[in-house]
């Protein structure tokens, strides 16, 4: 099945905080206004009886307890605009969202080079109500992490992601809706996704009957293979030889090629997981810029009139 093979990240940035630091203090936050998400109607979760919450964790804001999905468009400098539009979606194990890091940051880098960018926020499985019992509940449940079996990749999530599969089809569709609007060239909407999110990318690009995605970004996700569409989109992959992660896996590259579908793949020295943009002195530091050079040889940065 293609879920128990692709969508391997509800562990995903849970894992990394082992790895990262070992800190890791969560302050609580003020769950911030976001004057500009759009609600998807997508409607709730079910078992959740707790309201959205936000902490802080490593400088990042992230949040929780998800129920209402949203979609928060970052459109770019219409002087700058060039049709392209990408779906961002953040990560942190379907149980928060690093909403800064992965969201956020990387939706205003995107808007900088004239690409309309669109942070989903997706419904997450429920977490204990207090920041002591959430914490305590993720070591206890992924203590395990620190010391993995050598070249055993994590289990799959116990839950499907028909939720998350919902809200980014409703995501897709509200972007074709108002694209006159937004300036969005529909033949040109990609998405990209940070670990659980590009796990979230891979399952929609193989799974949804809906969106028709022109290219893919899995950003530090998981590597087992898949069965790849005939028709799948060109993909964009990243990850760091130090990302737990990777463990000397290529199977999802060599699906695309053996698929005979565009990949390019960066296997950088460093960087861990959940690096977003970059951190300090990390050879991932510039995937950035290699996606967007990416995007424009491949043609997806050029306006209609210049095609």
């Amino acid at each position: 099945m293609n879920l128990s093979k692709t969508i391997i990240t509800a562990l995903f940035l849970i894992f990394a905080i082992t790895a990262m630091a070992q800190d890791g203090t969560i302050y609580p936050l003020e769950n911030p206004a976001e004057p500009n998400a759009i609600l998807l109607g997508t409607g709730g979760v079910e078992g959740q009886n707790l309201p959205e919450t936000w902490f802080r964790q490593w400088g990042d804001p992230m949040a929780r307890n998800i129920s209402t999905a949203t979609l928060t468009p970052f459109l770019p400098d219409p002087a700058k605009a060039n049709g392209a539009a990408v779906i961002v979606a953040p990560g942190g194990g379907f149980r928060w969202l690093s909403m800064g890091n992965e969201g956020w940051e990387v939706a205003e880098a995107l808007a900088e080079q004239g690409i309309a960018a669109f942070v989903l926020k997706y419904r997450l499985q429920p977490t204990p109500a207090s920041l002591e019992d959430f914490s305590e509940s993720m070591n206890r449940s992924f203590s395990a992490a620190a010391n993995p079996t050598p070249n055993t990749p994590p289990s799959p999530p116990r839950w499907d992601l028909s939720n998350q599969l919902e809200d980014a089809e409703a995501a897709y569709a509200l972007i074709l809706k108002n694209a006159k609007a937004w300036g969005v060239d529909i033949s040109r909407i990609g998405m990209i996704g940070f670990s659980a999110g590009a796990g979230l990318t891979m399952h929609c690009t193989l799974n949804s009957k809906t969106m028709k995605l022109a290219f893919i970004g899995p950003i530090y996700g998981g590597m087992g293979p898949v069965e790849v569409p005939e028709n799948a989109p060109p993909m964009f992959n990243v990850i760091a030889t130090d990302d737990f992660l990777f463990r000397g896996q290529f199977g999802i590259i060599e699906s695309w090629y053996k698929a005979g579908r565009p990949v390019e793949f960066h296997l950088y020295q460093n960087g861990g997981h959940g690096f977003g943009l970059g951190n300090p002195n990390r050879t991932s530091n510039r995937w950035f810029e290699a996606f967007t050079h990416w995007l424009n040889v491949n043609g997806f940065l050029k306006p209609k009139a210049e095609g």
